[in-house]
């Protein structure tokens, strides 16, 4: 399970630290308060804060760093159940991961659908006017044309409920730069077996963790996201296949870059 705090590395602001956060910066776009930006009725009125915003979070914007990866490694040596995320960032795949592997809890840029008559896109076929600052629109009715992130007022994606089935089979749940504040995402933390190792990588105890309510093979690593996962990456002995991972990715940016 992880949050934002994973995608900060990359420069990514997360939504709810005081001063840096994208809540405490949506104040230039005149909103009557911060969260409705991502409220779908707002959305209806005045799209155009949410693509002001859709411009600076746009998948290409920003590189995956060294806790995408992990978990990109995790899944190379079959240890990767699945892995669920609160970002919108698009990081994981950058990284990686199979869509198949991730379940993006609140949505995902990667695709679109027309508010109208529900025509579906790919992320990539707004970019272009995304990027312009231009309310992307329906080639076949001129609606607007939504990414597929889930709203304040909207349903969680059908297959977030993939979680009935996959937590009862997790042997580790590891949660990482998450405040586990907003539901139902936050529940899935005591969705693992009584059994079961949870190992908390994070700024701060958050839920459980925080509540007194700790299971006996809970495990805590406080401090930056960064260090925790590269401190269980050394345990593992597995920082030389990491580190060989991230170089041959920045390569391959690089070479993306010079095209």
């Amino acid at each position: 399970m992880a949050g934002a705090g994973i995608s900060t590395p990359s420069g990514i602001p997360d939504f709810r630290s005081p001063g840096s956060g994208l809540y405490d910066n949506l104040q230039q776009y005149d909103l009557p308060y911060a969260e409705a930006i991502f409220e779908i009725n707002f959305f209806h009125q005045n799209p155009n804060p949410f693509f002001a915003l859709a411009k600076e979070l746009y998948p290409g914007n920003y590189q995956p760093n060294l806790t995408h990866y992990f978990v990109h490694l995790l899944h190379v040596k079959g240890q990767l159940h699945r892995m669920y995320t609160q970002n919108i960032d698009g990081l994981e795949r950058l990284a990686g991961i199979p869509p198949e592997m991730l379940v993006e809890a609140h949505g995902t840029f990667a695709t679109a659908t027309c508010t109208v008559c529900r025509r579906t896109y790919k992320g990539e076929d707004l970019r272009p006017e995304v990027m312009k600052g231009i309310v992307p629109k329906c080639a076949t009715c001129k609606g607007i044309v939504k990414p597929d992130i889930v709203f304040f007022g909207e349903e969680l994606p059908q297959h977030f409920f993939k979680y009935i089935k996959d937590f009862p089979l997790a042997d580790l749940l590891i949660i990482m730069g998450t405040s586990l504040e907003v539901e139902p995402f936050a529940s899935l933390a005591g969705a693992v077996r009584g059994s079961v190792p949870r190992l908390l990588i994070n700024r701060d105890l958050v839920g459980p963790f925080a509540w007194g309510t700790q299971r006996p093979n809970d495990v805590v690593q406080l401090g930056d996201v960064v260090s925790g996962v590269r401190a269980l990456a050394d345990a593992l002995g597995w920082t030389q296949e990491l580190d060989a991972q991230m170089a041959a990715a920045a390569e391959k940016a690089a070479r993306k870059t010079q095209e």
